[in-house]
């Protein structure tokens, strides 16, 4: 039997950032399933931050060179891959000088939010679907994590599905209580748009006035996991009133867990 393949979509990861309980989650699990025999990739942006020579980061030239759309411009995707360290398992990073080149993640030095977060996360997912697909690797479970991959789950269900490369690919989302939605306008629906994709087609990423990234994400997913017990009230709501798979994050020692869950989705998808 061929190994199962695992893609991580996250917006951090541990030794490469260290903002969020995300990035440590994603350190653990990560190597852990790499460890037990599935074939692991991660995805993740590549911030300024993170120092390219100590962490031995080198372009991947045959994957670079696409350009991204995003709000009618076009901004090209430099794709770089590095090892983690103490392992094999390949960490690949979505960079590009617009978004990316800054010393900070989500806030500048005066803890104010970037005006362009909206963009940066419409780049890193649409990013994060063409890339997978130049991989020419098919997963068979694509696990996000963070608000920064929230349309990933949409894209896969509305765009990409019947595609050889994600057409057996089950949709895990981790739920997390950080969101920098209420910063986005509403231009956030028109960046977000791809393909054929319309305006009204985000309705489930907006209640009211409001743009909610999680509770969008949410309905797209095949299954979730809530991390923390602070989730807002709204997002827990959806989080519970999902008929779908789903576990709350067990605590410190995750990973057999999490990795139960992989294959019960498995199962699954063996038995449709």
């Amino acid at each position: 039997m061929s190994k199962k393949r695992v893609l991580f979509v996250t917006q951090e990861m541990k030794p490469y950032t260290t903002a969020s309980e995300i990035s440590e989650i994603l350190n653990q699990i990560a190597p852990y399933a790499y460890n037990k025999g599935y074939e692991v990739r991660v995805l993740m942006p590549k911030y300024g931050l993170i120092n390219e020579r100590r962490h031995r980061l080198h372009e991947v030239v045959r994957l670079s060179g696409m350009n991204i759309i995003v709000d009618d411009d076009d901004f090209p995707l430099i794709i770089k891959v590095a090892s983690l360290p103490g392992s094999r398992m390949q960490v690949y990073f979505l960079d590009n000088e617009e978004f990316f080149k800054r010393k900070f993640i989500f806030k500048d030095d005066e803890e104010q939010p970037f005006e362009d977060n909206a963009d940066r996360m419409v780049f890193f997912c649409k990013g994060v679907m063409e890339t997978v697909k130049k991989f020419g690797w098919a997963p068979d479970i694509i696990h996000c994590h963070g608000w920064m991959t929230s349309l990933v789950p949409l894209y896969l269900n509305k765009i990409y599905k019947n595609d050889p490369i994600f057409e057996k690919a089950k949709m895990i989302y981790s739920v997390y209580d950080e969101s920098y939605a209420d910063t986005f306008d509403e231009g956030f629906f028109d960046k977000a748009t791809i393909n054929d994709l319309e305006k009204e087609d985000l309705a489930d990423f907006q209640q009211g006035d409001k743009i909610t990234l999680h509770e969008g994400a949410i309905k797209y997913a095949d299954s979730l996991i809530a991390v923390g017990d602070a989730l807002p009230d709204s997002v827990q709501d959806a989080f519970d009133n999902a008929d779908k798979p789903k576990i709350e994050h067990p605590g410190e020692e995750f990973e057999a867990d999490y990795l139960d869950f992989y294959k019960s989705q498995l199962e699954d998808e063996e038995e449709a």
